[in-house]
């Protein structure tokens, strides 16, 4: 193709509200444009990067016998109905009316309609395993939509949906799933992407993992053990925690602590490490606004995903009235009255010699023992890990905290969809039984991003060869020079013939412009013919990433250059 007819524009000046370098990049660039918040349009550079990588994920898929589908994007709420998540997914589900007045969903995800599609078919055990996927477009109505397509609204994704007779059979197919993933992120052209333990959220199941790029821009964070290899998302990762209880409880006493609310400022005012505070953190359910209070050591962070789990409901923060029976800054354990959920993270296990608020205005206590003054006995884990924390595989005080970027998941969903939706199989003995369910999912759109995420330098993205918009990127410069133009046209067609990928830039522009335009582009192999190389008998054939730059005569040119597509492709993967 001719860039002269590539419809979009490229700019030098990197807009001003983006903060995430691949979404900068690829607005200069031509790839996409803004439509509404989360919502781009697609230019052919990035239709010809997607398209790849759906290839690469339909090869891997169709490897591990998957079988592709196609799921409606719209979907009827009966449906949702059916497995119960219509009312508890929250505002991230588009939900409308249709004009016969039937209610009707965008789909975000398509678990109901993976088991309306296959539950007639599946009812002997002699079907199973199977496994359907798609690669659809999707509607999730995020509330914060950032960093281009890293986090959008409307999006394209693979999912992959397995049905199982046995926990163990599950089990064997999601390690296969598994390693499809890792060949699929290397043969994008990240192959540093990291497997980490991972909370199922809205998903359901017991068992899932996310795949993650590890970069400063990420909106996740991962936890690391530096030591053993410990992987998991903060949501999920355990926190461990060793108090060292001093030898001797002291007495119960009730301190004057006027106009002072945080922990900071209550620790300060009692010379008290804030290892030696119990705080108090409020939260509302959604369902009917009933208070639920944590009490956790002063120096760490309650882990929302945990307890939001453990109460089995959506929460927020709490909104403490007068009415309430809560004295906001002076909540503690000892003689609190209430009709509330009142629990216990792990990190207070053992502990003696805490302060924590007195339930009376200005007033804190000192001294306190929670089994003794509280006789508590019942503490969970509530709490995020904490950089330099105890590992919960090796158990040495190695953790580190990364930030990352989701581009794939994986989900063991049990029975929770089939049983909700009534979905059965008779086994060999004649007893109706529920199909065990695996899911898993890739972005296509922010495995893109992703990439360009990891691979760009300041003037533009470096494709890999494998999802590169083209393979060469042809310059001629000085297109008003005939013999400059007849070489470079030349080497265009022969090109063509042997099936590369070919961007021919042969527009009268300066060089500058010609080599900004095609960094912008990233384009794996650039080819360069200009009168100055002509005067050698050569041509330039340099690497977009700057590894290689090497001169060649015009005759061997074609051949070179079908040699260095070749070497650049990613190796096959077992």
């Amino acid at each position: 193709m001719k860039l002269e007819k590539l419809v979009g524009e490229r700019f030098k000046e990197r807009p001003s509200d983006c903060v995430i370098d691949s979404h900068a990049l690829m607005l200069r660039g031509g790839y996409m444009k803004y439509v509404a918040n989360g919502i781009y349009s697609s230019y052919m550079p990035l239709r010809r990067i997607t398209r790849k990588i759906e290839q690469i994920i339909r090869e891997e898929m169709d490897a591990i016998d998957g079988q592709e589908v196609q799921f409606p994007v719209v979907l009827p709420a009966s449906l949702w109905e059916e497995s119960g998540r219509y009312e508890s997914v929250g505002n991230e589900l588009l939900r409308f009316t249709d004009r016969n007045k039937a209610k009707m969903v965008l789909g975000m995800t398509h678990e109901e309609a993976a088991v309306h599609l296959v539950r007639e078919y599946g009812l002997s055990y002699a079907k199973y395993p199977f496994m359907i996927y798609q690669i659809q477009t999707k509607f999730r109505d995020e509330a914060r939509p950032r960093g281009g397509l890293i986090r959008v609204r409307e999006f394209t994704m693979k999912d992959a949906y397995s049905f199982h007779t046995s926990q163990e059979d599950l089990e064997q197919y999601y390690d296969r799933c598994h390693k499809a993933y890792e060949r699929i992120f290397a043969r994008a052209g990240i192959p540093e992407v990291v497997s980490v333990a991972s909370d199922s959220g809205m998903m359901g199941g017991n068992l899932s993992h996310e795949f993650m790029l590890l970069t400063p821009v990420g909106e996740d964070s991962i936890a690391i053990c530096s030591e053993c290899g410990y992987k998991a998302n903060l949501e999920t990762a355990e926190s461990i925690i060793h108090n060292h209880r001093d030898a001797v409880s002291e007495e119960l006493k009730l301190v004057h602590t006027p106009n002072i609310h945080t922990i900071e400022d209550v620790c300060s005012f009692l010379n008290m490490p804030a290892e030696k505070s119990c705080k108090a953190v409020v939260y509302q359910r959604n369902s009917d606004d009933s208070y639920v209070v944590l009490f956790l050591r002063g120096d760490l962070d309650v882990n929302e995903t945990k307890l939001t789990n453990y109460l089995g409901t959506e929460i927020h923060p709490a909104v403490i009235t007068l009415e309430c029976g809560l004295k906001s800054g002076y909540i503690g354990p000892y003689k609190l009255e209430g009709d509330f959920t009142v629990l216990y993270d792990r990190s207070l296990e053992g502990a003696n010699n805490l302060s924590c608020g007195g339930n009376v205005e200005e007033y804190h206590y000192t001294g306190l023992d929670l089994e003794r003054d509280c006789n508590v006995t019942e503490f969970h884990d509530f709490a995020k890990i904490t950089e330099g924390g105890i590992c919960p595989q090796c158990g040495r005080p190695s953790i580190t905290i990364s930030r990352g970027i989701e581009v794939g998941n994986i989900f063991q969903l049990g029975t929770k969809y089939t049983e909700a939706m009534g979905m059965q199989y008779i086994d060999p003995d004649s007893v109706l039984r529920y199909p065990i369910m695996g899911c898993y999912g890739i972005g296509v759109g922010r495995l893109a991003a992703s990439v360009c995420e990891a691979h760009h330098d300041e003037y533009g993205p470096i494709w890999p060869m494998s999802i590169a918009p083209w393979q060469v990127h042809l310059c001629c410069v000085r297109s008003d020079n005939a013999e400059a133009k007849a070489c470079a046209d030349g080497l265009y067609e022969e090109l063509q013939k042997r099936g590369a990928e070919v961007i021919y830039d042969d527009r009268q522009v300066s060089a500058g412009n010609m080599f900004s335009d095609a960094d912008l582009l990233g384009v794996p192999l650039r080819v360069i013919v200009s009168p100055r190389n002509l005067k050698e008998g050569v041509c330039e054939i340099a690497a977009r990433d700057k590894s290689f730059s090497i001169k060649v005569s015009i005759e061997a040119a074609a051949d070179e250059i079908m040699t260095k597509i070749q070497e650049m492709m990613n190796p096959a993967l077992d």
